[in-house]
């Protein structure tokens, strides 16, 4: 368990996996370094790539005894140029054609893998090419063809991503290559899916239908990338179970002066809705190639902390980059160095959730003062699913939480949370003086806490872990029992 390790950060982090990092000796390197979680992005590779990886981390996590969650990140409905053959150069003013094709080898236009781009678009429309480093402008539509005039940009590369900012209503939510992949995440007992390109909670309602259709019941993480998402965030936090803050399709969909601001709104009524929240894209780009990132990433990660994420993610920088271990070791730098800090939420007062039953909040919130009040060193909860864990930590308690689960798929999934640390015990029995003397030796042996120091207990009656929860102890460790 993490606990006796110097210096555990409490914000967790992603890495995700790709051709420089789907190695057993990497994968241990990155999670020795800091990563809390590894997410596979289907928008690369294949099933058989990602099974690899999979059996990889689950080898990896049994050997340290850890509980590492992994995250299926969905294509989703993204459109793409065509695989043409070479690169096509462009100057401001040309003209370029643009049309729903298989074709790659016909020089009157250029394939576009979505049969609705010119359903979707209007003359006047700017459309986004390669992160949007190509800008398009249109000037035509006839014949299923989009006539464009180039607005900035040099190239025109093969199978890079297309943007029409708020004209994608043929899309679908959910794409035939997803649906192999959600079958794949439950085959593959996976701990979280995310849907890309989220407009509505329609969009996560179909997602949940096809992981339940298969036999599996996943968490989904809501990809926040559209203009339309924003618009409807309150209806998507409330069904999805958690949130990534996907800022570089939302960087090009939307102005880039607006995402800052964005970002916090989100992360705010993440928070408040008790859900799981991730802040991804480009934190530490510059260290795809570079051993040390710039002073304004730096800046970018630590105000996500500040923000109240629950999770940091890194994309390319691990995927592919030169300096995958060291760019995790950074983002655990930056956090421990914000955490410490006076400027962290902490200890936040959040109304009673209709959503959620009373019980659970009520005893989280008392237990998080008594904590205070106590000057106890940590909140020990025991939980089946993870359902007031999640609550304690969405409050920010300023001591850490301790989850003991019976379930190991509960224990990776709560490893996602803000300042969970979790471990899997088969202690589903009364709460008695030996079960208190097994968790005093617990405590002794796998954290730092000391004989007669504090910790709150929060769990259920009769059976400790399996029941709803239901009652808080102050324990004092090494102390007997109270008669």
């Amino acid at each position: 368990m993490p606990m006796n390790q110097s210096k555990e950060i409490k914000t967790k982090i992603v890495a995700t996996l790709g051709p420089k990092t789907s190695d057993y000796g990497i994968i241990k390197k990155l999670i020795e370094a800091g990563a809390s979680m590894f997410r596979l992005n289907t928008s690369h590779g294949n099933e058989e790539g990602h099974a690899s990886n999979i059996k990889l981390i689950r080898q990896i996590s049994q050997e340290k005894n850890i509980f590492i969650p992994i995250l299926i990140d969905l294509q989703g409905p993204k459109i793409r140029v065509g695989n043409i053959k070479e690169a096509i150069s462009i100057k401001e003013g040309d003209e370029i054609v643009l049309k729903a094709s298989t074709e790659i080898n016909n020089p009157n236009f250029i394939p576009v893998d979505y049969e609705g781009i010119a359903k979707d678009v209007k003359i006047g429309d700017k459309i986004l090419l390669d992160d949007g480093n190509v800008g398009l402008e249109v000037k035509d539509i006839k014949n299923e063809e989009v006539y464009t005039k180039v607005l900035y940009g040099t190239v025109i590369k093969p199978r890079k991503g297309i943007n029409l900012p708020g004209s994608t209503a043929s899309l679908k939510a959910v794409t035939e290559r997803d649906v192999e992949f959600i079958r794949f995440a439950v085959e593959y007992d996976i701990d979280y899916i995310a849907l890309s390109f989220v407009r509505e909670a329609k969009d996560i309602e179909i997602a949940q239908k096809y992981i339940k259709n298969f036999g599996g019941n996943i968490p989904i993480i809501a990809k926040i990338e559209k203009p339309q998402a924003v618009e409807n965030i309150e209806e998507i936090i409330k069904i999805a179970d958690g949130i990534m803050v996907a800022r570089g399709d939302l960087g090009i969909e939307m102005s880039p002066e607006e995402v800052p601001i964005v970002q916090k709104y989100i992360v705010d009524k993440t928070i408040r809705e008790r859900k799981v929240c991730i802040v991804a894209t480009q934190m530490l780009e510059s260290m795809i190639e570079n051993p040390i990132p710039t002073r304004a990433e730096a800046s970018d990660v630590a105000n996500a902390i500040l923000d109240g994420t629950d999770a940091i993610m890194l994309s390319g920088e691990t995927a592919m980059g030169k300096h995958p271990v060291e760019a995790v070791k950074m983002m655990k730098k930056i956090a421990t160095n914000i955490e410490e800090c006076n400027f962290c939420l902490s200890n936040l007062d959040l109304e009673i959730n209709d959503n959620y039953e009373l019980s659970p909040q009520a005893i989280s919130n008392a237990a998080i003062k008594m904590a205070e009040d106590l000057q106890a060193k940590a909140i020990m909860a025991f939980t089946h699913s993870g359902y007031t864990p999640r609550l304690l930590s969405k409050l920010r308690p300023s001591v850490p939480i301790i989850a003991i689960s019976d379930s190991k798929s509960t224990c990776r999934r709560l490893n996602l949370y803000w300042d969970i640390f979790v471990d899997y015990k088969e202690w589903d029995t009364v709460l008695d003086a030996d079960l208190l003397t097994k968790i005093d030796e617990y405590i002794l042996t796998k954290t730092k806490f000391k004989k007669g120091e504090r910790i709150i207990i929060i769990g259920s009656i009769p059976k400790l872990i399996t029941g709803r929860t239901n009652f808080i102890r102050v324990h004092r460790i090494g102390a007997p029992l109270e008669k």
